[in-house]
């Protein structure tokens, strides 16, 4: 039995041409849903499943891949999880069919793709994690500087044969988390220094 799904994403928008392409397929019942192909708590999409028998009778038809998911990952855990129970799926655009040699063998790309990205995205975030830690950072974020490292990058910076380079190279820190706990530098500090002295002055 073909068993067909057709989504929206919003009410303004009409299912009719994925409905006639479901039924001019052979699907003896159409699933309609009007939900975000990212949400994962789609009601019809569940019914469809639910409705569809364990074995290979059964068939998942839509119109376009992107009806059933949005990403690739997505795609690749749904069509799996009908293969475990061994229901089939077809997407009429693409003409794929895992009932066919060809049509497993495109998913089966699919999923290497799938874990290829993921493992692009892994190497990504260990090489932005790996650069945070050589510019004096730890776990991708800037560490917060402690009172106690806050006066001694304010001595640090009153001496004037130091540059805000080797200042944040001492406390082993990157020179933007020195600017972001002392924005204005060595100048502003001194300023700074300069208008609490003279306040002080006008009190005594």
């Amino acid at each position: 039995m073909l068993i067909g799904y057709a989504r929206v994403s919003t009410q303004d928008q009409s299912t009719d041409l994925q409905i006639d392409a479901l039924k001019a397929a052979g699907c003896s019942r159409v699933f309609v849903e009007t939900a975000s192909g990212a949400q994962r708590d789609r009601p019809e999409l569940k019914a469809a499943l639910d409705f569809m028998r364990d074995d290979a009778s059964d068939m998942l038809v839509v119109w376009r891949l992107d009806r059933l998911a949005r990403s690739l990952r997505q795609l690749i855990e749904t069509v799996d999880a009908l293969e475990r129970r061994g229901v089939g799926f077809r997407s009429l655009t693409e003409a794929i069919d895992t009932t066919s040699p060809g049509g497993r063998l495109v998913f089966h790309i699919f999923g290497a793709m799938a874990e290829f990205e993921r493992s692009i995205i892994r190497e990504r975030t260990r090489a932005g994690l790996d650069a945070a830690r050589a510019r004096g950072r730890k776990g991708g974020r800037p560490p917060a500087l402690s009172a106690r490292d806050l006066t001694v990058a304010r001595a640090l910076l009153r001496d004037p044969e130091l540059t805000v380079e080797e200042a944040a190279q001492r406390l082993q820190i990157a020179t933007s988390t020195l600017y972001r706990h002392l924005p204005g530098g060595r100048r502003a500090l001194l300023e700074a220094e300069a208008v609490n002295k003279d306040e002080a002055s006008e009190l005594a």
